[in-house]
């Protein structure tokens, strides 16, 4: 396997972290089905504590997968996905040229 496609997989391993938690997963997808959304407005839909939905939030900002919005006192969550669909396209056309 070439270089490129070894350090590819290895770019993507951080998202892979980030998408493997199902607290992260449903906060993904309520973000997809509602478009924007308070920390509070997330927290009622959840099982989990504002303080964990708020860390939540936070490790998926750091992975530039929601971005912030500020509004008055309240800050807006959205998805940012286009980055890491980008990442993700890369790697699966790496796999089927290289592996299939």
């Amino acid at each position: 396997m070439n270089e490129k496609a070894i350090q590819t997989f290895r770019d993507c391993i951080p998202l892979f972290q980030v998408l493997a938690d199902e607290a992260r997963q449903d906060i993904i997808l309520l973000l997809a089905e509602k478009e924007a959304l308070t920390v509070t407005e997330i927290a009622e839909t959840s099982r989990l504590s504002r303080p964990a939905i708020s860390h939540h939030l936070k490790i998926l900002r750091d992975n530039k997968l929601v971005e912030i919005e500020q509004k008055g006192t309240q800050r807006i969550y959205s998805l940012s996905l286009e980055p890491s669909v980008a990442m993700l396209k890369d790697l699966i056309g790496i796999v089927e040229s290289e592996c299939l």
